[in-house]
């Protein structure tokens, strides 16, 4: 009898999960076991948020000044991740699939990153030094652009994300929306915890480490960035020849 293979990369960890169901069947650990399905959603979720990356780069970055700044970013992350929940429940995810649209989202939201992690290597001597802003953004400001700046986080949700919000859908739609505030409170349980121990820790940086770790935070920045334009860029390329 013929099968069905769903291979998807999940997170960041690129932990890789084959569900696999019977032709025309629904894979029946994930789909038919609520508490199951809910299990397996938070440890997919959290496998996600818990990886570096821009958002937990600013987080860390915010964390410094403000204890409560990983609240305040988790809700910049809501602000975009709440609407392209709601596109794939409506059946728009494929749109993030399109070569055109992930190109757009790979250069635009790649240059974003770069400018970011430069700002923020440029001012890391500020934080310890003074009150001003070593990013040029409050915390929710800066959640919603490192969140909607990174490709992965659209293309997660057009594969991984999309399966999940399928299996949701089985239960009906009030599941779909307790999902969806779940998997938002394992984005708000991450960054406040890790604001909360950069702003408890504090203390024990001296300048060196302080300028270490938010330079270590822009460069990564920067990585992503440049790693997200890279693609798009050779994609260009290839058009051209």
């Amino acid at each position: 009898m013929a099968l069905l293979v769903f291979d998807c990369l999940v997170g960041h960890s690129g932990i890789l999960i084959k569900y696999t169901a019977i032709l025309g069947k629904p894979v029946e650990f994930l789909f038919e076991n609520l508490w199951v399905f809910f299990g397996v959603a938070i440890l997919i979720s959290f496998s996600g948020v818990m990886a570096p990356g821009p958002v937990f780069a600013a987080a860390v970055a915010k964390g410094y000044k403000d204890e409560k700044a990983g609240i305040k970013i988790a809700l910049g992350h809501g602000i975009v991740e709440f609407p392209l929940m709601a596109l794939i429940v409506l059946s728009l995810g494929y749109v993030f699939k399109e070569p055109a649209v992930r190109l757009g989202i790979g250069l635009i939201g790649g240059s974003l990153l770069v400018f970011l992690g430069v700002t923020m290597i440029r001012s890391r001597k500020m934080v310890a030094e003074g009150p001003e802003e070593y990013m040029p953004y409050n915390s929710v400001i800066a959640g919603a652009l490192t969140t909607s700046a990174n490709p992965y986080f659209f293309l997660w949700w057009a594969t991984v994300g999309a399966l999940l919000i399928a299996g949701a859908q089985e239960f009906g739609s009030i599941v779909v929306i307790i999902f969806a505030v779940v998997h938002w409170s394992c984005d708000l349980a991450w960054y406040s915890f890790t604001s909360f121990a950069v702003f408890k820790t504090k203390h024990l940086w001296t300048p060196l480490v302080h300028e270490i770790v938010f330079g270590l935070c822009g460069i990564l920045m920067i990585g992503f960035g440049l790693y997200f334009v890279a693609g798009p860029a050779a994609e260009l390329a290839g058009y051209e020849q």
